[in-house]
């Protein structure tokens, strides 16, 4: 892709996921996900219906007249996007690729954040870490970093959940608000899981495509697997074939929800053909 096509790219994507961020979700974001905790503002007068353990009796002794300690929320947060770049994202029976939505989802929270001028980060996966950009602030690098979501050519096609949230929880010594983007085809990372939702506010963002639910009878037909290359024959036609691929598929989409679902972990789950805001919007308003 040359630089041209690239900004172009960026250009539209800005465009629709900043108006989703701007007028949508900046206010949900806020409200869903806390600051570190609460700072000490100012003492005031007492007023009525404030809360009596707030009264700061050395003020108050010295005016002789009740005053409140006040306290503010101390907002600053760190957005972690952890984005799946396997080969599987490369598929989509519908008008987009799978890894079309999942870059339009990541730019929307990364604007969501910006908006709450919180820092972004970003962890590039596959089978390993192929990309991380630490997390700071504004505009300029959020647009680097729907770049790099857009035109990163990954070195493996494999997935390997768990060595992200590894390296998630040996870079970030901070609580993060951390949004895994992966279509979850894999399995054995619910220890990590586990470890990293102890310090980290962790949500899990399925993105799947309506053909890989069922597989259609449609003869025998070549199919490719696109994270090991792998051309095979499948005889789709087999009733067989197509209850061990469906049970393969929700054994995946299954360990998903229960291993999130077990640490505590958020959970959405967004159809390429589905809107993914109404999806988002719901998951906010939930917590």
């Amino acid at each position: 892709m040359d630089t041209k096509e690239l900004l172009k790219k960026v250009r539209k994507i800005e465009i629709k996921t900043r108006r989703l961020s701007d007028h949508i979700f900046s206010g949900e974001y806020h409200t869903s996900f806390k600051g570190r905790g609460m700072t000490f503002s100012e003492v005031r007068q007492y007023q009525y219906g404030d809360d009596i353990r707030a009264i700061d009796w050395n003020v108050t002794a010295r005016y002789n007249e009740a005053h409140v300690k006040v306290f503010e929320e101390e907002r600053e947060l760190t957005m972690m996007l952890m984005v799946d770049i396997s080969g599987s994202e490369s598929f989509g029976s519908q008008k987009q690729f799978k890894k079309d939505i999942v870059t339009e989802i990541a730019a929307t929270m990364a604007f969501s954040a910006t908006q709450n001028n919180d820092k972004i980060g970003l962890i590039l996966f596959s089978d390993q870490i192929e990309l991380y950009i630490p997390p700071k602030k504004g505009r300029s690098h959020v647009l680097r970093i729907i770049r790099e979501l857009i035109e990163f050519e990954p070195k493996s096609l494999k997935t390997d959940l768990a060595q992200a949230l590894k390296f998630l929880s040996s870079t970030q010594k901070k609580k993060a608000i951390v949004f895994m983007i992966s279509d979850f085809m894999c399995g054995d990372y619910e220890q990590t899981l586990k470890i990293a939702s102890k310090k980290h506010d962790i949500t899990g963002i399925r993105v799947f495509d309506i053909r890989e639910e069922k597989m259609p009878n449609i003869g025998m037909v070549s199919m490719l697997d696109a994270e090991t290359g792998e051309t095979q024959l499948i005889d789709t036609s087999s009733k067989t074939v197509r209850l061990n691929y469906e049970k393969y598929y929700r054994d995946k989409v299954n360990y998903f929800k229960e291993t999130f679902s077990k640490s505590g972990s958020g959970v959405v789950n967004t159809r390429v053909d589905e809107s993914y805001v109404t999806k988002l919007l719901g998951y906010f308003k939930s917590r």
